[in-house]
């Protein structure tokens, strides 16, 4: 095998990424190792460019986090409580509906659920959760349970993941967040999250929802006891499901936030890694249309920066964001369209605001309809 000397290597890459040819599992891993932040930046804008030319888009959305109790004891995350934590809370169906009606009246297009996985709830508490919301709130799009809640309630009930999704579909599930993906390879992955749906559930209930008709968003969780394979596996996993079913909207990587976690001792990434892994995620997902920056974990000067590095995309107004922020994110709790819209425009891109299947939302005298669809190379 011949072995190409450092610069000879990243100008094969550069012709790649130049010639919209695909880049191998040994290109991410080089680059990770051995390519500079700035090469990086530009290569990934010339990726970006090329798909979502000078736009940035953004959402108005509000998170519901119907409970925290969870059954699992996952070491990266802050947010579980157990069932008799003075911390842990149930929501009443009460609260779960004002929730929806304050996003309402806030104009949002988006509700985005994901919990705990409560033992002692049954399924139908999971289900009437979206029915109800639904019911009261027929235009807000609901952004519902991570894979690792869809394989909880497979547990709970003995059903299939693919009937369980029919069933919330019904009553009203628009699409499905990424969360839960972490990072798929096992050396990992058996680590920090042992127990709960393993990589192969996580990507079979992603197929089985783009079968059915419902898109999803896909995550990577970085800066922990990862290292560079482990990523680039992850996303190459993404990159081959991609293939098959184009069901993926948008991929966002999420640092690791260690506060009030297991994995405390381990130090936050820096923004040096926060940019370079935009950059690759960038790189290595020629059939993902869109990578978020996503500015609660980012924080809000590194997701502005990440425009330049890959992204097109920074999140929406994120009401309620509770899991990112039990463990450490300093970020705010929300931030106005008017910031958003100021902060893409500082960084030189022009703001779009979209819903939650990327089509523009046109707003007018206090009211909002969708538009045309976002057309992404």
């Amino acid at each position: 095998m011949i072995q190409l000397q450092p610069n000879a290597r990243l100008a094969v890459i550069r012709e790649k990424v130049e010639a919209g040819q695909r880049l191998s599992f040994d290109d991410g891993v080089y680059l990770y190792d051995s390519a500079d932040l700035f090469t990086l930046g530009e290569l990934a804008n010339t990726v970006r460019e090329r798909k979502n030319g000078n736009f940035a888009y953004y959402n108005v959305n509000t998170h519901l986090n119907p409970t925290n109790v969870c059954v699992y004891r996952c070491t990266f995350c802050a947010f579980r409580a157990d069932l008799k934590s003075p911390k842990g809370y149930v929501m009443s169906d009460e609260q779960i509906l004002e929730r929806a009606a304050e996003a309402d009246r806030r104009g949002a297009t988006e509700l985005h659920i994901v919990g705990g996985l409560h033992h002692q709830l049954p399924f139908e508490w999971y289900l009437n959760v979206v029915r109800i919301i639904h019911e009261a709130h027929p235009r807000l799009h609901l952004k519902a349970y991570t894979a690792v809640e869809w394989d909880w309630f497979s547990r709970l009930t003995g059903r299939s993941t693919r009937d369980l999704l029919v069933e919330f579909k019904e009553a009203g599930l628009g699409s499905l967040p990424g969360g839960g993906a972490e990072i798929f390879h096992p050396e990992v992955r058996d680590k920090i999250c042992e127990h709960k749906a393993d990589t192969d559930s996580w990507l079979r209930i992603h197929r089985e929802a783009h079968e059915l008709g419902l898109r999803s968003n896909a995550t990577m969780l970085y800066g922990h006891i990862e290292e560079a394979r482990h990523r680039i596996d992850h996303l190459c996993l993404l990159r081959e499901l991609q293939d098959q079913t184009g069901g993926f909207q948008t991929l966002i990587p999420l640092a690791f936030h260690p506060d009030n976690t297991k994995l405390s001792h381990i130090p936050k990434a820096s923004g040096l890694m926060d940019l370079k892994t935009m950059a690759i995620c960038r790189l290595m997902l020629d059939n993902f249309a869109h990578i978020k920056a996503y500015w609660v974990m980012l924080g809000i000067k590194t997701a502005q920066i990440a425009l330049s590095f890959g992204a097109d995309d920074l999140d929406g107004t994120v009401v309620h964001e509770k899991i990112y922020h039990d463990a450490g994110s300093d970020s705010p709790q929300e931030i106005t369209v008017a910031e958003i819209r100021r902060l893409i425009e500082e960084a030189g891109r022009i703001p779009v605001e979209r819903d939650t299947l990327y089509h523009e939302v046109v707003r007018e005298n206090g009211a909002w309809q969708t538009g045309r669809a976002i057309q992404t190379v």
